[in-house]
Parts: structure tokens; C-alpha cells; sequence
């Protein structure tokens, strides 16, 4: 299956502004079973210098600077990626004893994951409710996860909250509702508190229906040895499928953000953006 994505966002500015240097990350990733066919990003107005690099946690980021002043920032990246249909159940948890929570990643392991370890204070309501779900999946590790992702989709209501960053953890479990960002870095602090590696996911999703109306997607990933990265969907409810296309994935969701940057001046702005996601032949 291949995909055409067109992603669009817009700053105005209430005044002119200079823009200082901007990371823009709009760019999917590759894995073994999505492939990037077409890759375009048209920025206006249009950088003196621009440069397509790795950030410290291998996504795909184009860094450009500006010369002059402007009042408005237009982004159109457009994308064509090639989906083959995978198992996400192809792995062996490897070795054995990280089947059963707690886990203890290796002394080096423990070190290249260190910040997908780090995690704020949470309530004791949230902790209780994890534990909870950790008592009745008898601590199996992958049983956990899932189940927490599934209660997550169950006992929370989505809704959309187009801009911001993600509320509180504390603050969505408290209020029961949120954005797809909201409930993964929800589910990312609490899976950090027992102690398992995670980190935050933006990218695309796709859903067949007729009238759809796209916004950028976040999901979270897990490290357990010997199955790698594992992707889960607390919104949805689901382990994360073919149709989940990643752009950029940190342990800290700021570092996930399409656009990036500063500017020079005493203008406020508004953000407009629109995405299209189809199938193609």
C-alpha cells in the first residue's frame, strides 16, 4: 500500500519579524516495512541555506536560516511512503527475565536509555491505577503494557486539542480526557516510574473513512530486549500497525515538533495547519 501525505502549516505574524535558525521535522522515517519513495518540503519564505542532518536521536530534521524580515512561515512537505504489512509480534523477548516486571536492564543498556528512563512525580491515584493493571496482568511485561494501552483507550475520552504541549500526566488522570499527546505522555511517565524505557512518537495515522478530517498523530515506544522498540497507541487501544507512519520519535516530546524555532521581534502568531493523507496506486 503506498500513501501520499501533505502537510501544511502556517505562521502569520502580527508584524514583520526576523526568524531566527528553525528545525523543521516533517520527514518519515524509514523502517523495515515503510519505505520513503518521494520526500519534498517547500519552505517560504525561502532560506538562505538549508541543510538535511540526523538529530542525537537519528530523526530526520532539515535546519534552515532566513535572511530578511517576513510575516509570515509556510511549510508544505510532501510525502510518498511505501507500506508493506508486518507483524508486530515477530520478536522473542530476549533474555527471558524481561517477560516478568520489574525489569533490569543491563549496566550499558541502562546507559544508552537513561533518559527514556527519567520521569516527573506522580500522583498516588495514578501510580495506584498502574499498579492495578500490573497486579492483574501477573506481571507479565508485554501483557501489562498492552492491557495499560487498552484501559488507557477505555477510561479516557479523546478529544482534540489542535496546539500545546501535553498536559500533565496528573492532570489527565485527573480529568479523564485529553489529546492523543496527553495520554501518551501519560502512559510514558508511568511506564518510566516502573521502571521500563519510553519514549514519545509523532508521526502519521491512517483510518479509512469517508469524511477525514488528519491531524498529526503521537503515540510511545518501549524498549525490551529482543524485540527492540515496540510502538503502542493509548488512543486507539492498539499495538502500533502498519498504518502508524513516525516522523520523529525522543524521549522528550519537544523534540518531536514539526517546526522549531525563534524570531526576533514583538510579533504574536497564528498557526493554521491541514493534512491530507490518501492512498494512491
Amino acid at each position: 500500500m503506498k500513501f501520499k501525505i501533505v502537510h501544511e502549516t502556517t505562521y502569520i505574524f502580527t508584524s514583520e519579524i526576523f526568524l531566527e535558525p528553525h528545525y523543521f521535522r516533517f520527514k518519515p522515517k524509514t523502517t523495515p516495512h515503510i519505505k520513503l519513495k518521494a520526500f519534498s518540503l517547500n519552505i517560504m519564505p525561502q532560506p538562505a541555506g538549508l541543510s538535511h542532518q540526523y538529530d542525537a536521536e537519528d530523526n530526520h530534521v532539515h535546519f534552515g536560516w532566513f535572511n530578511g524580515l517576513h510575516s509570515k512561515l509556510e511549510v508544505q512537505a510532501e510525502s510518498v511512503v511505501e507500506v508493506e504489512h508486518y507483524n508486530p509480534f515477530n520478536f522473542l523477548i530476549h533474555p527471558s527475565s524481561f517477560n516478568t516486571l520489574p525489569i533490569e536492564y543491563p549496566k550499558t543498556l541502562k546507559q544508552v536509555l537513561l533518559a527514556a528512563l527519567a520521569h516527573g512525580k506522580l500522583s498516588k491515584e495514578l501510580v495506584a491505577y498502574g499498579d492495578y493493571i500490573l497486579k492483574s496482568s501477573n506481571n507479565n511485561t508485554l501483557k501489562f503494557i498492552t492491557d495499560l494501552t487498552i484501559q488507557i483507550h477505555n477510561d479516557f475520552v479523546l478529544e482534540y486539542r489542535h496546539f500545546g504541549s501535553p498536559l500533565e500526566p496528573d492532570m489527565t488522570f485527573k480529568t479523564k480526557r485529553g489529546s492523543c499527546r496527553d495520554f501518551t505522555w501519560m502512559q510514558i511517565q508511568l511506564l518510566r516510574h516502573l521502571g521500563i524505557a519510553a519514549r514519545f512518537v509523532s508521526g502519521y495515522y491512517y483510518i479509512e473513512i469517508e469524511e477525514p478530517n488528519y491531524e498529526l498523530h503521537a503515540w510511545m515506544e518501549v524498549f525490551i530486549p529482543g524485540a527492540g522498540w515496540l510502538g503502542f497507541d493509548p488512543s486507539n487501544g492498539i499495538m502500533v500497525e502498519q498504518n502508524h507512519i513516525p516522523v520523529a520519535s525522543s524521549v522528550n516530546f519537544m523534540n518531536t515538533m514539526p517546526v522549531t524555532g525563534t524570531i526576533r521581534g514583538n510579533a504574536t502568531s497564528e498557526l493554521t495547519t491541514n493534512l491530507l493523507i490518501e492512498v494512491i496506486n
